[in-house]
């Protein structure tokens, strides 16, 4: 093999994932990958007042949201009465026709 040839099986380059900005280093002769350096965490704060402000805002949403739930709990039995209710009066309105159709009855 010439000399030429072996510095082309040697040879890698380096692509950048476009999603996640990560480096590859591949193997141009055998197309595989030869090396992986992940993309750079980024930072989700600046600083760390600003992180534990998020986290009173996210505790304060998980508040609000218990104490939504709390009050749908306490007014589900109205609810559940006021539904039976209907119902029941609804049913008290329509007539009872009896045993119900089938469809070999209607031959």
């Amino acid at each position: 093999m010439s000399q030429k040839g072996k510095s082309h099986s040697n040879s890698t380059f380096d692509i950048t994932c476009p999603d996640c900005g990560a480096i590859l280093k591949i193997d141009a002769a055998t197309r595989a990958i030869v090396a992986h350096t992940p993309a750079p965490r980024k930072r989700t704060f600046e600083d760390f007042d600003q992180a534990t402000r998020h986290l009173r805002e996210q505790e304060e949403r998980k508040e609000s949201i218990f104490r939504q739930s709390v009050e749908a709990e306490k007014n589900k039995e109205d609810l559940f009465n006021k539904r039976f209710a209907e119902a029941l009066k609804k049913a008290q309105e329509t007539p009872d026709t009896g045993k119900p159709l089938r469809e070999f009855d209607l031959d």
